[in-house]
């Protein structure tokens, strides 16, 4: 009876071993996830709005691509300005593919005595669109709806034209004195993006109800645009045609798109956009990684006692880190897989709902890197904001863990965490400054939230160094609620960072959106022009003066001549090589406004160089913007090369100017010397001014009567023109407004994660007090007060900071005015501080519910 039994062998799993750290992280996980919808809350909104942004940014994008052709109306497209091609310029055209040609511009359309209204014109052929579909309403071929019938020329119609002036399908009008029937309204065109903005309803008219109309005449303003179809062609066989056509016809001047770029500057605009919400997108995964550090601490509160577990049986304090890090990022990564879905399916989503109301090609898509991108600024900010909060649970030992209830020490996190915290930031930063399309506005974010944590954290400091040191109230409500300011454990940290972020963020939006809308609505000068007249005839410039002298006596009336051209070439280097700052690009693309003067132009003074005298106005020179001058490198004897009705000429910069753009006056980035285009045809520009500011009845007579007598000339109330601008702008605004709010909900819950991470010790408070004698109401009026003190700390910061920050935004990156109104600006921050004090007061009214006996036990 002495043998010994034989040992069972232990059957082995098959397959690979589990980290020991891993098993138990998910054995404690499957207790569930309490304690952690803050937590996960807060990562899974800033990877949405991250993940969310990038996708549509990309599908965006694709669809630029994909939709190139469509955009375009062909595969190239040469546009001259107020030139058609020569005949060998043509012919290089002809040579490579299949060309239509399409003419747009702008006129009058006039309604009898409804009434005049300013129109995009745009002229095609019988082959128009070569690429996508135009749908009008009724539906019938294109050809038949712009056939002259009846004496008068067909017509489709924007449906805003019909509603301005009270038209319908039917109805005639008149544009430049000949007369069109409205045959069908247009529903929507293939290539409305490429047009750019427009400040009036389109109509389409046929190439011959063009060439039959007085609209075209040298020195009027028009484009023309030569689209070629080169279908089953490859993009590198694209840029075997480009490089033959200039070198067919060299001196053109025309400015060129391919199907693969089809509108560079919509795409970039798209990239600094995206950029902007990625940017309030990692300002909301940021202020969620406060909830995160709030949810962590109370983490490790809750397992206090298997942490001392853990270490009383011999677990080293770098494995319990370990263990219960591995904990959080698993939780982390659950936020991010619902963020990853939620951002990933909004293209989809958008395109489904929105598909046929949207202005822009949308190819939705998965787009694996940006996915990756949000994934990893997730992971970055839950490690970053995790770590310290667990390390501190490293070197206290086992006793400390139990006695720390009551007595919370200050322990120095170990340097490994720290470092870890360091590289997480870092980590943060250089993505994004590497994915930034602008790395200066990226730089400007990443130093303007750490100087926001900062301060806030100062102001905690701050805020609980006075409270220590103020003389303790005789009242047991003011003296509990001021003790509660600066004891061990209190919550004055947390709150001031969430609720501050919060505020700050409200504060800032509030000052951005009151300066740009009083800028777009209340800024304009007090002689701003009323009318602006466009494509005034050379040759009836003076009769056109003085018909506007006898329409509106008393009115200051502004005449100068003015051209359409390019800028080719800087000190002889090709605009094409040229890398100028993003805020001066706008000069080398596309064409500009030019004119010529003998005198200084009212609006501008010389910076540097002098004015050109009688004898220097006959020779080739130009005065420059003085600001644009600067981000261009240009300088006085500084050369310009344009190209002007096909003719390419240098000019020498004589001076640079200051130009108040302001004024909405009569102004030019470059003024050339009356000799640099003498003998060319041209245009006049004017502007009327009323002696006694804005009058829409005699500004409404005034359009009528001009578009009756000159109906060549086009007519533009400056009003409306700023009401074009300010829809889009309001656009621009709401979206950054829903973008914002998402950091703002972010605060919400942080702001929630805070007081939820301080239920323990507030728990425990009430049932020492209550079974002390306190009342419920006595409790209540302190911490009301200790709620009501922390929420006014913070919005004067938040005043202070976001007041800052609207003032930098405004002026350096916006470059408006600023105008501080802080009516907005108040009532948000006391509605969020309102907010914060009922959330708080919430919560502790269900501890003060509490019964002593069973905590008194527990403790």
């Amino acid at each position: 009876m002495h043998g010994t039994l034989p040992e069972t062998a232990t059957p082995r799993r098959a397959g690979p071993r589990i980290p020991l750290t891993l098993r138990l992280a998910l054995r404690e996980l499957r207790g569930g996830l309490a304690g952690f919808t803050v937590f996960l809350a807060c990562i899974a909104l800033g990877v949405a709005a991250i993940a969310g942004v990038a996708s549509i940014s990309r599908s965006l994008t694709d669809g630029l691509g994909r939709e190139g052709a469509r955009i375009l109306g062909g595969d190239l497209t040469y546009s001259l300005i107020n030139r058609e091609a020569t005949p060998e310029e043509r012919a290089a055209l002809d040579a490579q593919g299949r060309v239509s040609v399409v003419t747009t511009l702008r006129a009058m359309a006039v309604a009898g005595e409804t009434g005049a209204a300013l129109v995009e014109l745009k002229a095609v052929g019988a082959d128009y669109p070569s690429a996508g579909d135009l749908v009008t309403d009724p539906a019938e071929p294109l050809a038949d709806l712009l056939a002259e019938r009846d004496g008068a020329a067909g017509a489709v119609a924007d449906p805003v034209l019909l509603t301005r002036l009270d038209l319908k399908v039917g109805d005639r009008i008149t544009i430049a004195g000949k007369p069109f029937a409205i045959r069908a309204t247009l529903v929507s065109e293939p290539d409305r993006i490429a047009n750019g903005i427009g400040f009036g309803p389109r109509v389409l008219i046929s190439h011959a109800a063009l060439a039959a109309s007085d609209l075209i005449r040298p020195g009027s303003l028009n484009r023309w645009s030569y689209r070629l179809q080169v279908p089953n062609v490859a993009d590198a066989e694209l840029d075997t045609r480009v490089a033959a056509i200039a070198k067919a016809a060299p001196d053109a001047g025309w400015e060129m798109r391919a199907r693969t770029n089809a509108d560079p500057r919509f795409a970039k605009s798209i990239e600094r956009f995206t950029q902007f919400l990625t940017l309030v997108g990692l300002t909301a995964l940021i202020v969620g990684g406060v909830g995160v550090a709030n949810a962590v601490a109370a983490f490790v509160e809750r397992k206090r006692g298997a942490i001392a577990t853990l270490k009383s049986v011999g677990a080293p304090g770098g494995q319990v880190v370990v263990l219960y890090l591995t904990q959080v990022l698993l939780i982390a990564a659950l936020g991010i897989a619902i963020g990853l879905a939620v951002g990933a399916a909004l293209p989809f989503g958008l395109d489904a709902v929105f598909h046929d109301a949207l202005p822009l090609p949308l190819n939705p898509t998965l787009a694996p890197g940006e996915l990756a991108l949000a994934a990893a600024y997730g992971f970055l900010t839950a490690l970053a904001f995790a770590i310290l909060p667990l390390g501190r649970a490293h070197d206290i030992p086992v006793s400390g863990l139990f006695r720390d209830v009551v007595d919370p020490g200050s322990i120095r996190t170990r340097l490994r965490y720290r470092l870890i915290l360091g590289a997480a930031l870092a980590g943060l930063v250089a993505l994004a400054l590497v994915t930034a399309f602008d790395r200066r506005l990226a730089l400007i974010f990443i130093v303007a939230a750490g100087l926001a944590f900062g301060l806030l954290r100062l102001v905690a400091v701050g805020l609980m160094a006075l409270a220590r040191r103020l003389p303790r109230p005789r009242r047991a409500a003011p003296r509990m609620a001021l003790a509660n300011l600066h004891r061990p454990g209190a919550l004055t940290p947390a709150i001031v960072l969430s609720l501050g972020l919060g505020v700050t963020l409200l504060v800032t939006l509030s000052l951005i959106d009151a300066n740009v809308r009083r800028t777009l609505t209340n800024s304009l000068p007090a002689k701003a022009p009323n009318l602006f007249f466009l494509d005034i005839p050379s040759s009836d410039a003076d009769a056109f003066h003085g018909f506007l002298g006898a329409q509106a006596p008393g009115a200051k009336i502004e005449r100068v001549p003015m051209m359409r051209g390019r800028i080719t070439a800087l000190n002889g280097v090709p605009a094409g090589e040229i890398k100028p700052p993003e805020d001066a690009a706008w000069v080398l693309d596309g064409d500009r406004g030019i004119t010529y003067a003998e005198d200084l132009p009212e609006g501008s003074s010389l910076v540097s160089g002098t004015w050109w005298n009688a004898e220097e106005a006959r020779t080739p020179l130009v005065s420059f913007d003085a600001e644009l001058a600067g981000k261009l490198d240009l300088k006085v004897g500084s050369t310009v090369t344009v190209n002007v009705l096909g003719r390419t000429l240098t000019a020498k910069i004589a001076n640079l100017r200051k130009v108040e753009w302001r004024s909405l006056g009569i102004n030019f980035v470059m003024v050339f010397t009356p000799g640099t285009f003498r003998g060319a045809p041209h245009s006049d520009l004017a502007t009327l001014t009323l002696p006694n500011g804005p009058d829409a009845k005699a500004e409404a007579t005034i359009l009528r009567d001009v578009a009756r007598a000159y109906p060549s000339v086009t007519s533009v109330r400056v009003k409306e023109a700023l009401e074009a601008v300010s829809d889009i702008v309001a656009k621009l605004v709401l979206a950054i407004r829903g973008a914002s709010g998402i950091a703002v909900v972010a605060s919400l819950f942080v702001l929630a994660g805070a007081l939820a991470a301080g239920h323990r010790a507030r728990l425990y408070d009430a049932v020492v007090l209550k079974t002390l004698g306190a009342t419920r109401s006595r409790l209540l009026a302190a911490y009301t007060l200790e709620y009501g003190a922390l929420g006014l700390a913070t919005a004067i910061f938040g005043l202070a900071a976001g007041t800052l920050a609207g003032w930098v935004i405004v002026t350096r990156v916006m470059k408006l005015e600023f105008t501080l109104d802080l009516s907005g600006a108040i009532v948000a921050a006391a509605l969020a501080v309102a907010f914060a004090i009922v959330l708080g007061l919430a919560g502790t009214w269900r501890i003060l519910g509490q019964k002593p006996a069973p905590y008194l036990r527990q403790f």
